[in-house]
């Protein structure tokens, strides 16, 4: 194994301090990304989507829990698997409390083809109290690009992203999709966020006006430890 290289304290301190002006080019980068990625144009949902969950029936409106936005994470189930799939399972691992997401008007659910008779168990034995929601018997995963019948010889398959979806009372928009790569790196309350057209709702954040957009402090004068938010 190669290591890297021993070197004093000072010279540490001068390379740490070179890599530290590209690492905040990279936060600025990622910043005005970000504003572009809010200013992206949506897309109304008309289609009447029916999912089962842990309470019976859902619709995608159900989904949003009465919040002005929905982060779906297209988890890799598909009908004939006995399991779900590890990556996709590492990655709810790392999903934080959704407390902090709903304080922002958003909610958070994984979305699978799998019939809910097999997502039950296995969520069981995740140890996960988030919500997971069947798409069976839907066109959800291929409309959103996440699952495919595959074309000659190639056999079906799944992939993993997110999607986000916003509402104004009862009309649906999808305005962002991420796949496979595209999902590095997430898994905070911040990082998912930064997918929304809302966005984490902060003072600084381009375009203005959209942190006052759910009529209530800038998003971190909102932060709470999670058993003090009011729901």
């Amino acid at each position: 194994m190669t290591l890297p290289q021993i070197v004093s304290r000072e010279q540490w301190r001068i390379a740490r301090e070179q890599l530290l002006a590209k690492e905040k080019a990279v936060t600025r980068a990622r910043d005005a990304l970000n504003a572009e990625r809010r200013e992206l144009p949506m897309v109304e949902i008309d289609t009447e989507y029916v999912f089962e969950g842990g309470d019976g029936k859902a619709t995608l409106l159900d989904l949003f829990e009465g919040r002005h936005q929905l982060v779906v994470y297209h988890f890799m189930f598909a009908p004939e698997w006995d399991a779900g799939c590890r990556s996709c399972s590492a990655f709810l691992d790392q999903i934080g409390h959704l407390a902090h997401l709903r304080a922002r008007g958003a909610a958070f659910a994984a979305v699978s083809r799998a019939p809910f008779t097999k997502i039950l168990p296995f969520k069981a034995r995740m140890g996960w109290t988030l919500p997971w929601y069947s798409s069976y018997g839907t066109g959800f995963n291929y409309d959103f690009q996440v699952s495919f019948e595959g074309e000659g010889e190639e056999e079906p398959f799944e992939r993993p992203g997110v999607s986000c979806f916003l509402r104004d009372r009862d009309r649906i928009f999808h305005t962002y999709s991420t796949y496979e790569r595209g999902l590095d790196g997430l898994g905070s309350t911040t990082t998912l966020l930064d997918l929304t057209a809302l966005g984490r709702q902060e003072e600084w954040e381009e375009p203005k006006g959209r942190a006052s957009a759910l009529g209530a402090p800038a998003g971190s004068e909102r932060l709470r430890y999670h058993d003090e938010y009011d729901d």
